[in-house]
């Protein structure tokens, strides 16, 4: 049995998902997924490839459109709104796959995440004075002081991302998403393919950004050491429904997950002992 969700609507709850259901033809790809992630934490999506979790993000952020049931961010039914409104509302995210401009600077990258916010006139943007150059420049400030600082990239911000090794790759991919100034940010997978100290530095970058920024984060990953040592609570996927929801410890012995992971041979027999 899942552990219940709080209810919907609390002052506690940044993101509510309602009852959704998302399909392909005539597969249920999500079955009547629940849950509400509380303001500022980190909050871990897992399960076995193929349970959905990724279709949970795109329906998030308007990737997809759910067949059925509703999404509340900070108070507000967003299931209807486009891809870009939700960018607007301070929901920002990253991706399985590096989706980065391959032959565009570091930095060229990063500003491209804050698009959403500029309001500069098209007269000025397009002659480079006046409102839209006091923007540029404030912007490239802020994204030199703080998001390359904090995420230790100084040294290639003037680089090509094409030329980059993958590692820091998916490191500009996550500046050029806080450079959107995300109140809720969305993390599909941020240390796949990543070594050990690539993926230590990805999950110290993580807990900055979330204590020093008190950002709100949703997090996906197949690493469970990851999962079980930054995440304040887990929800688990299998087939497209939830099967449980808890703190990490709760999740770890939960025997509905373990089934879920190793199958029921192999989970009676680690019940042997074995």
């Amino acid at each position: 049995m899942t552990t219940p969700i709080n209810n919907s609507g609390s002052d506690d709850f940044q993101l509510d998902v309602d009852g959704i259901f998302l399909r392909f033809g005539g597969v249920n790809v999500l079955a009547n997924v629940s849950t509400s992630v509380k303001k500022g934490e980190i909050f871990a999506i897992i399960g076995p490839n193929g349970a959905g979790k990724t279709c949970l993000l795109n329906c998030i952020n308007r990737f997809y459109h759910p067949s059925q049931g509703k999404i509340i961010f900070e108070g507000r039914d967003i299931t209807r709104l486009k891809s870009y409104q939700i960018a607007s509302l301070g929901i920002a995210r990253t991706f399985q796959n590096v989706e980065l401009f391959k032959g565009m600077t570091v930095i060229d990258n990063i500003k491209l995440g804050r698009h959403v916010h500029l309001n500069t006139g098209l007269l000025s943007a397009g002659l480079y004075f006046g409102a839209a150059r006091n923007t540029e420049l404030a912007l490239r400030k802020e994204i030199e002081e703080t998001i390359i600082d904090l995420l230790e990239i100084e040294h290639i911000r003037k680089k090509k991302v094409g030329t980059l090794p993958y590692g820091l790759q998916k490191r500009v991919e996550l500046a050029r998403a806080l450079a959107m100034k995300p109140k809720l940010l969305l993390l599909d997978e941020p240390v796949t393919g990543m070594n050990l100290e690539e993926t230590e530095d990805i999950a110290r970058f993580i807990l900055d950004i979330h204590d020093e920024w008190g950002v709100t984060i949703i997090l996906i990953e197949h690493d469970m050491g990851v999962v079980m040592d930054i995440s304040d609570r887990v929800c688990v996927l299998d087939f497209g429904v939830k099967i449980a929801e808890g703190k990490p410890e709760e999740i770890r012995h939960s025997q509905e997950v373990i089934k879920a992971y190793l199958g029921e041979k192999d989970l009676a027999y680690s019940r042997l002992g074995a």
